[in-house]
């Protein structure tokens, strides 16, 4: 929601001074704005906190975290007995390792349609306390900055609105452009004696200038979690064969029996959502024990925070994962429930180079990455987001007419300008984006247009 001068640029020859292409990027950018702003605000606000997920949930959950060491730990046979016997009509489905002497363990249970989470002290064996998955605080953050607690549709809304900030800066950088001779104050650097409207245009412009590349960066590292665009991104890295390799599977077997993908049975690294499940060797063998998972996943060098999910079938197998701070200790490992045997081995140098680059983006998405300066440089871009959104919004505000949003007139033209290309490549690489400019041109051209009052309103 950038400022425009009063006198527009005039030159005929110059792409940056054409004044109806001034009009009309500046237009989109103002009804994005004004359309977008509040996921915005949304978006940065929730992923400021769940950039601190890790110390908030040492804090919330500190009782149910911390074990005195006490000699030897306990087998893990042992840990989820004393659950079973605890809780004799739940299935217990994940079990989870503490990652440090001091930690404790973790089982998952299944129980009238309720997931919980039973800490267990490792060394006695005693249940320090349980957790309804469901009330679990950063897990409703994170439900909240993914999908508005709104499930696809949410999903799709926070895409949408997350394609359109690419518009916005798109633009933006385009109204922000030097259209003189460039100077670094009001360009870089803000005018704080030059009246109230130059600031509050700079305190807009400026801050952008410098937040922009870091609101980039979280737009395209977040876009694979989504629903839509990520998901059929992610298709195609698989079908192109910048997926998972082949040489994954081990044992016997060349490929898996099962269609059946990873991410169906439990979390899993993004690279591994589509992994496909072997399945189990039954042969009436008796199923080995989670002591035996738990001495593979040891001597196969496990990053200390994977977990382990209990097949429920015959045919399952064990899958254990770790979502571990940096990328490259990243692991998905199938084991055959019977024989014990590990039939796949994914980890981060199996990735390809798509897969790499999404993995690494991921986890400094979240900030782990690097931890602390991560997390702290994050959380410097959400707030520049909000600052951005708020001073766009005061910035409207204060400039609009009574009884009228304020946008520049639409320029006839607008038809024959590069911009126009522009949208239409937007729309070709996100979708959604190009679904919803068809939506506003019907609306313009069948409301708008013709609705004298509406039309004097938005200035059409």
């Amino acid at each position: 929601m950038s400022d425009i001068k009063k006198t527009e640029p005039t030159h005929k020859n110059n792409i940056l001074a054409d004044a109806s292409l001034y009009r009309s990027v500046w237009r989109w950018h103002f009804y994005a704005g004004i359309l977008v702003a509040p996921f915005l605000i949304i978006l940065a606000i929730t992923g400021s906190i769940y950039l601190f997920a890790p110390q908030i949930e040492q804090t919330m959950y500190q009782e149910y975290y911390d074990v005195e060491p006490q000699g030897d730990k306990i087998s893990a046979s042992e840990q989820l007995e004393a659950v079973a016997q605890a809780y004799p009509d739940a299935i217990i489905t994940k079990y989870r390792p503490g990652e440090d002497e001091a930690r404790s363990s973790e089982a998952t249970i299944s129980i009238e349609n309720e997931t919980h989470t039973i800490f267990i002290n490792p060394y006695s064996g005693e249940l320090i306390g349980s957790l309804n998955n469901e009330d679990r605080i950063m897990d409703k953050i994170s439900e909240f900055h993914g999908e508005l607690t709104a499930g696809t549709i949410g999903d799709r809304i926070v895409e949408l609105a997350t394609c359109w900030a690419i518009v916005l800066i798109v633009t933006g950088f385009f109204l922000w452009a030097p259209r003189k001779k460039p100077n670094i104050f009001g360009t870089f650097l803000m005018r704080f004696n030059k009246g109230k409207k130059i600031f509050r245009r700079d305190l807009h412009v400026v801050p952008a200038v410098w937040i922009s590349a870091g609101m980039l960066f979280l737009i395209f590292t977040g876009l694979p979690w989504s629903g839509f665009w990520g998901t059929n991104f992610q298709t195609a890295v698989t079908n192109t064969g910048a997926g998972y390799p082949p040489a994954a599977w081990f044992g016997s077997i060349s490929a898996p029996d099962s269609i059946v993908q990873t991410k169906s049975i439990t979390e899993v690294p993004w690279a591994a959502e589509t992994l496909k499940v072997p399945n189990s060797d039954v042969q009436d063998f008796v199923p080995i024990s989670i002591d035996e998972v738990v001495s593979t996943a040891n001597r196969q060098g496990l990053h200390p925070s994977y977990s382990i999910s209990i097949p429920n079938t015959k045919e399952g197998v064990f899958t254990l994962t770790a979502f571990p701070p940096k990328a490259k200790d990243e692991i998905t490992m199938h084991i055959d429930q019977y024989s014990g045997a590990v039939l796949t081995d994914y980890r981060f140098d199996h990735y390809g180079f798509i897969g790499k680059v999404i993995a690494t983006g991921i986890t400094l998405h979240k900030g782990t990455e690097f931890g602390l300066i991560n997390q702290l440089i994050s959380l410097f871009i959400c707030l520049g987001i909000i600052l951005i959104v708020v001073s766009g919004i005061y910035l409207w505000l204060k400039r609009k007419p009574k009884k009228e949003m304020g946008a520049p007139k639409a320029p006839k033209a607008f038809k024959k300008t590069p911009f126009f290309i522009t949208l239409i490549v937007l729309g070709l690489i996100f979708p959604l984006v190009g679904l919803s400019i068809i939506v506003v041109w019907l609306l313009d051209f069948f409301v708008i247009q013709r609705i004298p009052a509406v039309k004097k309103f938005l200035n059409a």
